[in-house]
């Protein structure tokens, strides 16, 4: 409600006017989504892309984007460089309005931007804005010219540096930190998206530096988005050689490259100009729609439906198949400033006629790798089939509706979701001495046995039958896959409590790979969480310290002084050794339990680890290892 003026009354005098850059530091959420980690990383990607949508153009070949030590960022292109001339109603530089004026930009000249990434024209005006300082130099005419801004207000006066021959344009900000909930940005988020962007533009050059590890990655693909289905595909054995077309109507541009492999997830990403469209949209749509009727064709023309009573659906057509679908669109409309969604209806109708034709004459040239492809998807109608029998058959035992509970469930009295949280504990002995450490009144003990299922091998028919899973189904109460509700979930928190051991770490990731096939929406509201049990106690005398790792342990000990001497060191080899009051005290109360919190904090990234980690193919988890064999954990 708004506020009223002395006399109580609500008049003109208490409507405030937000000016200039004013309106992003009051409600910065509404540029970029939010202050967090995602909001703070979404400053570069307005940068880079406007810095790619110069190479789209074909006036930019190489994009550098540095971390430096002082917590800045630089991003620098050999595009053509923001303009500097005279406005002509502004009456100052273009370069200034364009850092200074909300929706003021090149983007909206389609002479110059066919087409566009930064359609809005808020990108590096809101940098500008969410920024302590921003220095801009610019290479062009001959002359580098700069000017420094301070909470996107300019300070100096447009200045002349010297001459130069290059072109381009170098921003360095430095994020409010009075704004951003953190201003540290990560290394493999940035990396990530460079990569990708990388790839979706073939033959850009896209250097990414960390000066603070002295670490440099370029990133350049000939073989473009082909190449990209390959890098998500690396774990996995592909059905036929990667398949790539290129088509243009009506002044969208649409690109396309997909293979099928041996898994049974698929795994689809879509961009409108190089845009990650995150929530799909209509030229997501078009291929799929095309895809499905294209394969039931060709089912028809070689006669594989003959002993069938089904025609193949989009999920048959969809079984292993990772592709990547890229369009260019002159006016894009998406949902929101972050563009998770493209809204064109127009879109639709040119790639499902453009990815139609395409496929026909791919199919026609190549029947052995239609007839390949189809057989994938009729054994996937089949195992649909089977699948939806066994939803009956679980549904029937409840496992699906959450009707009773597993028999080794050791519930909690609280019903109330925000404050319940259940465990997932490996192996009786360790559930045992949590069932006796935990507080009944809010936490549940669920213990695992056996072997577990690796999804990422297997369908949902065999998911559904998995007697080591139906009690996590069962349990949690919120379904798996598609009947999967995250609304209907009993716990508020669900945390995965494994060993500190090889074998843990094989739990850990069987039970999110699981939970990333099959209750991804679960992950994405944050529900999920691995706990940290500590791997030694020490004592001396009557003091006890436990140590998470051995740098902590190695502490403890200097803490103790005189060498280590009269210390006792108990590594716990597993959880079944720490009695309750210690599993109480270290790994379930929450006023002193350190637990990882699951996010997916890069569906690329994550598709990608898990096909790799979980996947039958060795070569490319052996080189991971090797890589990364100093790492004390590898993040999935």
């Amino acid at each position: 409600m708004a506020e009223t003026n002395g006399n109580g009354q609500y008049t003109a005098d208490n409507i405030q006017v937000l000016k200039g850059l004013e309106a992003v530091r009051k409600r910065p959420a509404m540029y970029i989504g939010d202050i967090g980690v995602g909001g703070l990383h979404h400053l570069i990607w307005e940068l880079v892309d406007n810095s790619v949508d110069e190479a789209m153009g074909g006036h930019c070949d190489q994009v550098d984007v540095c971390l430096n030590t002082d917590g800045t960022v630089t991003v620098t292109d050999n595009g053509r460089g923001i303009p500097v001339d005279e406005h002509p109603t502004e009456k100052r530089s273009a370069l200034e309005v364009v850092m200074t004026v909300l929706h003021a930009g090149g983007k909206f000249d389609k002479e110059n931007y066919a087409v566009s990434g930064g359609l809005h024209g808020v990108g590096v005006s809101v940098v500008n804005g969410l920024s302590t300082w921003c220095i801009v130099e610019v290479n062009t005419k001959g002359h580098i010219y700069t000017q420094r801004y301070e909470c996107g207000i300019p300070v100096t006066e447009l200045e002349t540096l010297g001459t130069t021959e290059k072109t381009g344009t170098k921003v360095t900000f430095l994020p409010d930190a009075s704004i951003f909930e953190t201003v540290e940005f990560k290394k493999d988020i940035v990396a990530n998206r460079l990569r990708e962007l990388a790839f979706l533009n073939r033959g850009l050059t896209i250097v990414m530096k960390d000066e603070r590890d002295n670490s440099e990655e370029i990133h350049c693909y000939e073989g473009g988005i082909k190449a990209f289905v390959s890098y998500l595909d690396e774990g996995r054995t592909p059905v036929h050689e990667p398949v790539h077309f290129e088509s243009q109507r009506d002044g969208i541009v649409a690109e396309v490259a997909f293979e099928y492999n041996d898994s049974y997830q698929q795994n689809i990403q879509s961009y409108v100009n190089t845009i990650h469209t995150v929530d799909g949209g209509t030229h997501e749509t078009g291929f799929r729609t095309a895809l499905t009727r294209t394969l039931n064709v060709y089912g028809t023309k070689y006669n594989l439906f003959k002993n069938e009573k089904f025609t193949l659906s989009g999920e048959d057509t969809r079984e292993g198949l990772t592709a990547i679908i890229s369009v260019k669109v002159p006016e894009p409309q998406f949902e929101g400033q972050t563009k998770s969604k493209l809204g064109n209806s127009e879109v639709r109708g040119v790639v499902e006629s453009l990815v139609g034709e395409k496929l026909s004459e791919y199919f026609e040239e190549n029947p052995a790798t239609i007839k390949k492809v189809l057989q994938k998807a009729i054994d996937a109608a089949r195992a649909r089939e089977a699948a939806r029998k066994a939803r009956e058959l679980v549904r029937r035992k409840g496992v699906l509706e959450g009707g009773g509970l597993p028999g080794k469930l050791l519930d909690c009295s609280s019903n109330n979701i925000e404050e319940t949280e259940v465990f997932l504990v490996e192996g009786d002995s360790a559930g045992g001495s949590a069932a006796q450490g935990r507080d009944r009144q809010y936490q549940a003990i669920l213990p695992l046995w056996g072997k577990l299922l690796n999804v990422e091998k297997t369908r949902l028919d065999r998911v559904l039958n998995n007697e080591k899973l139906q009690p996590v189904i069962l349990g949690l109460g919120a379904g798996v896959g598609e009947d999967f509700d995250v609304a209907k979930l009993r716990y508020g928190k669900v945390i995965i409590m494994a060993d500190a051991d090889v074998d843990g770490s094989h739990i850990r990731s069987l039970l999110l790979t699981f939970f990333f096939r099959y209750m991804r929406p679960m992950i994405r509201e944050g529900r999920v969480y691995i706990a940290q049990p500590p791997l030694y106690l020490l004592k001396k005398g009557r003091q006890e310290r436990y140590a998470f790792d051995d740098a902590e342990r190695e502490s403890i000990l200097a803490e103790f002084g005189d060498d280590g001497k009269g210390v006792m060191v108990q590594r716990y080899k597993g959880l079944g050794e720490m009695n309750p009051e210690q599993l109480w005290e270290t790994t379930l109360n929450p006023e002193k339990r350190t637990m990882l919190f699951v996010t997916e904090k890069d569906t690329l990234d994550a598709e990608h680890a898990f096909s790799m980690f979980m996947g039958d193919e060795v070569a490319p988890r052996r080189k991971y290892v090797e890589e990364h064999a100093l790492e004390a954990m590898i993040d999935i």
